[in-house]
């Protein structure tokens, strides 16, 4: 896993801000189900995976000063301070740098016939971290990871619950969605990735959040919006009509003399917030809609309108 602030291409100054603004620009752009762009796929979970790092508070501290790496696990603290060490020594004149040594490796072993290797160096890298100070010691290899996309009800993201997912190693399992979960979000499954070689652990699932496509609602951040049909009695004397949330229907009251094309503004009622958040709000768009068929009555009504009060709407376009 390459630096996060890389990946989406930020400086390690930038602000929560800018990380979720640069997240939302490339997960846009190589979303795995919209983008063509070359190894999208690969791409869209490289992003998901700096941003689980970089749009966490507490975890991107962790990476600033070291303490986990680019793939959220903590760091080898005892080989990184043991090769700094023997650096330092070589700039003072106490040993040669490891980092020049040239080291054989025959199928998964780490051999001691490198040559022009520092014996004392060889050994405390056999003793370091377990290896022990036999002549070989065996290497096992983390499985990698794999990635999966969840489509995720509006209803649900609003309540939480779970959501079925088939992961690329055929298993399919059950992911746990909490309430208000943000589109774009990746959930980390530990152990569900690959298996590991040689005995080592198995790699992570990586499962992004979509949102299903609703049949009324458009989805604006946590903020939701939607057609609201009335009538032209409704409209021209005020009414309070039945509308629909994500969690049931709630009445709202539409003014006398209401435009086709007002947004009407229900606080609250969008998307929750995942933690203390404060929730998205519901634009409901008013939308006049005329009886089906011909009404002699109100041809009539409207002609005799047209001939004594008439008005331009499109006054203000040219």
């Amino acid at each position: 896993m390459r630096d996060p602030y890389d990946v989406l291409g930020l400086a390690k100054t930038a602000s929560a801000a800018e990380i979720k603004s640069a997240y939302r620009r490339f997960a846009k752009k190589f979303h795995p189900d919209q983008s063509k762009e070359p190894r999208a796929k690969e791409r869209f979970a490289e992003i998901n995976g700096a941003y689980e790092i970089l749009g966490d508070e507490k975890k991107r501290a962790q990476y600033d000063r070291g303490e986990i790496d680019a793939e959220g696990k903590p760091r080898a603290a005892g080989f990184e301070d043991f090769m700094r060490a023997r650096r330092g020594r070589a700039r003072q004149g106490a040993g040669p740098d490891p980092s020049h040594f040239s080291f054989e490796f025959g199928d998964g072993e780490f051999s001691r016939g490198a040559s022009g290797v520092d014996p004392d160096f060889l050994s405390e890298l056999f003793n370091l971290g377990g290896l022990g100070g036999g002549a070989r010691a065996r290497t096992s290899l983390r499985g990698e990871d794999v990635v999966a996309v969840a489509t995720v009800p509006l209803a649900l993201a609003a309540t939480g619950g779970s959501v079925r997912v088939t992961l690329p190693t055929g298993k399919t399992l059950d992911v746990a969605v909490p309430v208000g979960v943000e589109e774009g979000k990746q959930i980390r499954l530990r152990g569900q990735g690959q298996h590991g070689a040689r005995g080592g652990p198995a790699g992570d699932a990586l499962v992004t959040i979509r949102y299903a496509p609703h049949p009324l609602f458009k989805v604006d951040g946590r903020d939701l919006r939607f057609d609201l049909p009335i009538t032209l009695y409704e409209a021209v004397l005020g009414a309070k009509v039945r509308a629909p949330t994500l969690t049931g229907e709630i009445e709202i009251t539409v003014p006398p003399g209401a435009s086709s094309g007002r947004v009407l503004r229900l606080r609250g009622k969008g998307l929750p917030a995942a933690g203390d958040g404060a929730p998205g709000d519901l634009f409901a768009t008013l939308r006049i809609v005329l009886p089906g068929g011909t009404d002699a009555e109100l041809e009539a009504l409207m002609r005799r309108w047209r001939d004594e009060k008439p008005y331009n709407p499109r006054a203000g376009l040219a």
